[in-house]
């Protein structure tokens, strides 16, 4: 990274937030007697929101629920879809994102609130499929810890995406969880390059942390898909059969990958970000991912905006395909189980 860049975050800008009429910004730098500053430390916001758990409409990914305890994160990964979401709270995709985290205190209540209701039936429910559930401020509110008491108490289905190891803190609820089949973990690994990792992802956990998370819930029965994503065509599109391959040596029962793709604001904070930390390859990337997206950074396309189309898009499939059936034939997640769902007895009744 160059030397002005800053350290420990992902996004090196704050980009304009098209929803905002107003924003302050230093056009004229050389008339200021002193630059304009702006808070570096990560500042956590309390919200008490009246629904947690959304249905999920897009065509790829049918039959779902999807709940964030979290909005915005401290992980800062550079290429994170949820960025824009930042926007509708009236904030940037950039460093906002990462510096100022949204934190869902009421989020076990709403979960139970939404089981109770007389018309629901069960349906898998991904957890942190927007932000990550495990971010570094899990460790002090415990929110992801008390929504998997509530899957519990409820017997009902839940599949955890995260790539922090701090996932291993709940090892207890997740066997338990396990015992009846109600829980699926997904862990993201997008490069086993520690320097690329750093900068790419700089607040997640090693590449080494989470092969290691992999191995103890995969020792403990615990069904684990490895995510290798998102793949950036000439930055870690090469390193699949590692990934995978390591993935399966520590027991991963499947793995599966995304393309990278920069909608919205995330084009321009991405680029800031590759100019910055690998000037020398860094429109070979742009461009190649532009290829695998019908010629722009952005694709919105259902159907093909998760795995891109064309040569290049192409090659990454076969060899992601070849690698997970080398590593990983034979092997698959066992079905989540819907059948055990029950609502808890409320009131006096519950007390005898």
């Amino acid at each position: 990274m160059a030397e002005n860049s800053i350290k420990g975050r992902g996004a090196q800008i704050n980009s304009k937030n098209p929803y905002l009429k107003d924003t302050y910004v230093t056009e004229h730098i050389e008339g200021l007697d002193e630059p304009l500053l702006s808070n570096k430390a990560t500042t956590f916001l309390k919200e008490h929101p009246k629904k947690i758990v959304n249905k999920i409409d897009s065509p790829d990914l049918r039959g779902m629920y999807s709940m964030n305890p979290y909005q915005g994160c401290e992980h800062g990964c550079t290429y994170c879809y949820a960025r824009n979401t930042h926007q509708y709270y009236g904030m940037s995709a950039g460093l906002d994102f990462e510096r100022k985290i949204i934190m869902k205190m009421n989020a076990p209540t709403l979960l139970e609130k939404f089981f109770d209701h007389k018309d629901y039936t069960p349906e898998p429910i991904m957890l942190a499929g927007n932000t990550d559930c495990y971010q570094p401020v899990e460790r002090k509110t415990g929110i992801t810890r008390r929504l998997l008491e509530v899957f519990l108490k409820y017997k009902h289905p839940v599949s955890i995406i995260t790539k922090n190891s701090l996932i291993l803190r709940d090892l207890d609820l997740l066997k338990e969880l396990n015992d009846d089949n109600l829980v699926h973990v997904n862990i993201s690994i997008t490069s086993l390059d520690e320097s690329l990792r750093q900068q790419l992802e700089p607040r997640t956990a090693t590449s080494h942390n989470r092969l290691k998370a992999v191995e103890a819930l995969a020792s403990n029965g615990i069904p684990v898909n490895v995510m290798v994503a998102p793949i950036i065509p000439s930055l870690n599109s090469a390193e699949i059969p590692e990934i995978i391959k390591e993935a399966a040596a520590r027991g991963a029962s499947s793995a599966a990958y995304t393309m990278v793709r920069l909608n919205g604001s995330i084009g321009e904070i991405f680029e800031n970000w590759i100019h910055q930390a690998y000037p020398e390859r860094a429109e070979k990337v742009l461009n190649q991912i532009k290829e695998c997206h019908g010629g722009t950074l952005n694709d919105s396309r259902f159907g093909t905006r998760m795995k891109g189309e064309g040569p290049i898009a192409e090659a990454i499939a076969d060899l992601f395909h070849v690698s997970a059936q080398k590593y990983l034939g034979g092997r698959k997640m066992k079905p989540l189980n819907l059948a055990v769902f029950k609502r808890p007895e409320k009131g006096q009744l519950s007390l005898f």
